[in-house]
């Protein structure tokens, strides 16, 4: 194959990406709607999960996406919007952005909810000018398994997520990289 031809062959992914994230808070959802999608959300996880309920009252704050959308064609990209709460009300809103290059095909939606454990951590977050997973602090993703209970006891980590209800063809589960963002609603 002709070297001059490959970054053509990623042109149309890039142009791609570009669109769905520009897009994206183009098309953004009221505080309203964040809302009643964050309720959902951690209603799901409360009956999904074993143990969720006490792990989520433990937690100093819980940072809630409804719906992160991801795509790629060897360029990719993630979008979504949500709501961090803080003794069970909604403080703030935020986005989380992040994009990736490597093998990668197609797309999928996921919730994502992240806990704060320690308030330090919270506190942290919260006075940042815009939050990178992995740089600014680091989250333990907490795989559950079928049969499995969350635990206080042995989860100890100041920040912990999870990552559920992925529909679709592209498989990830990474926070790495990913930027949260406050948004003015």
């Amino acid at each position: 194959m002709n070297p001059t031809l490959i970054p053509l062959f990623r042109l149309p992914a890039l142009l791609f990406m570009l669109f769905v994230l520009a897009a994206a808070p183009a098309g953004a959802t009221s505080s309203a709607e964040i809302d009643a999608g964050v309720n959902q959300t951690l209603s799901r996880f409360t009956k999904e999960v074993a143990g969720a309920d006490a792990f989520l009252k433990s937690a100093r704050g819980a940072l809630v996406f409804p719906k992160v959308y991801k795509a790629g064609i060897g360029i990719g990209g993630e979008y979504g919007e949500g709501a961090l709460r803080v003794g069970g009300k909604t403080v703030d809103y935020y986005s989380t952005a992040a994009a990736s290059i490597g093998f990668q095909l197609g797309g999928q939606v996921k919730s994502i909810i992240i806990l704060f454990m320690q308030d330090e951590a919270l506190r942290k977050f919260r006075n940042s000018e815009g939050w990178k997973a992995g740089v600014d602090g680091s989250i333990a993703l907490v795989d559950i398994g079928a049969g499995r209970e969350l635990s206080t006891q042995t989860i100890k980590d100041p920040i912990v997520a999870f990552i559920f209800d992925q529909k679709g063809l592209m498989y990830n589960l990474t926070l790495e990289g990913s930027k949260f963002t406050k948004l003015k609603k």
